[in-house]
């Protein structure tokens, strides 16, 4: 089918409908609440974690919100940030109708590891069998999945690797999926230097000083990633509460580690790398999205455009918006995700 590659959306959108939904969500009233058991809650309260299950390695923490008989979305946070990331964009969908699940991935928040054998493995295949098994355990055969960072390639590989698992696929900053081979190449020093952080954590001083310093760490990130987004102490602070997990740092410290080839993941995921690294089309309807404003590395989107095979468009989100596009244009990440669920 053809591609499109001009809509654009910017902050103010949406601002009629915005104050709408938000008027809705401040009175307590939901689409279809008298269906629903799961308030939908107003921005400024955040994403509180207070579901938790089982699923495959991990004990996940999860918010869910929506009808439970709504057309579920799954949304994937990145490093270093964590569900809040959508405490917009989640409401938005609820009133919408749709069953939205937001987990902590493994290192994050409340999440935790069901053994202490586990190993405490970043590589993108163990991300992507997390989101597998936790739909599994949530008995959700098909859903809706979106995410940014790591939470894109994590969406990217389920709709790679498990289309029949998916509706439809909302990506920031396109196609994010990787190999070792191609991260032990070299680049250019203008694109190494931009993956200053990565060399920084591939030394042992780089981990202790993650570990030290997690939350100055991450501040700088996101003001290095989203040059443009003024966000306040107190929403970076609620974020930061999800770095305190145990297994953050060596999570981390191992998905870019792993990236580089400088240490190994795990045999029963290699099945799944070798499927990653031929650089697999994804056949399921995608939106693809980029900030005018990304200060994170990021590929141009004419270079993975190709990669999707279903209906696919990809879209700017115009007036300052940085890496973590679902937190600093909700509206337009929210309309993406419905937009994605209804081509299905």
């Amino acid at each position: 089918m053809s591609n499109s590659n001009n809509a654009t959306w910017t902050r103010r959108s949406f601002g009629g409908v915005a104050l709408g939904l938000a008027a809705g969500i401040l009175a307590g009233r939901v689409e279809g609440a008298e269906q629903s058991k799961r308030p939908v809650r107003h921005k400024n309260m955040g994403l509180v974690a207070d579901k938790r299950i089982d699923a495959g390695d991990l004990n996940v923490g999860y918010a869910e919100l929506g009808p439970e008989d709504g057309s579920p979305v799954m949304l994937f946070h990145g490093w270093p940030y964590d569900i809040n990331a959508f405490a917009e964009v989640a409401p938005l969908l609820a009133e919408r109708g749709h069953r939205v699940i937001v987990p902590h991935l493994r290192g994050y928040g409340s999440t935790r590891f069901l053994s202490d054998d586990t190993m405490r493995n970043g590589q993108q295949s163990a991300l992507a069998v997390d989101a597998i098994k936790l739909m599994d355990a949530l008995k959700i055969e098909k859903a809706t999945v979106a995410g940014f960072d790591w939470g894109a390639r994590t969406a990217d590989i389920v709709a790679a690797l498990w289309p029949e698992r998916c509706r439809g696929l909302v990506s920031v900053s396109g196609y994010l999926i990787g190999n070792q081979a191609a991260g032990k190449a070299p680049l250019p020093p203008a694109a190494e230097v931009q993956w200053w952080y990565q060399f920084y954590f591939a030394t042992d001083r780089g981990r202790d000083g993650y570990e030290k310093y997690t939350n100055d760490f991450a501040k700088l990130i996101w003001r290095l990633a989203s040059p443009q987004w003024k966000f306040d102490d107190a929403t970076f602070d609620r974020s930061a509460e999800a770095f305190a997990n145990p297994d953050h740092v060596s999570i981390v410290v191992h998905n870019y580690r792993w990236r580089l080839g400088l240490t190994e993941g795990e045999k029963r995921f290699d099945e799944f790398e070798t499927r990653l690294a031929a650089g697999p089309e994804i056949h399921v309807p995608t939106i693809t999205m980029e900030g005018d404003a990304n200060g994170a590395p990021h590929p141009d989107p004419n270079a993975y455009a190709a990669k999707f095979k279903a209906k696919y468009e990809h879209r700017l989100a115009a007036g300052g918006i940085g890496h973590n596009l679902p937190q600093e244009a909700p509206e337009a990440f929210a309309k993406a995700v419905r937009d994605a669920d209804s081509w299905a």
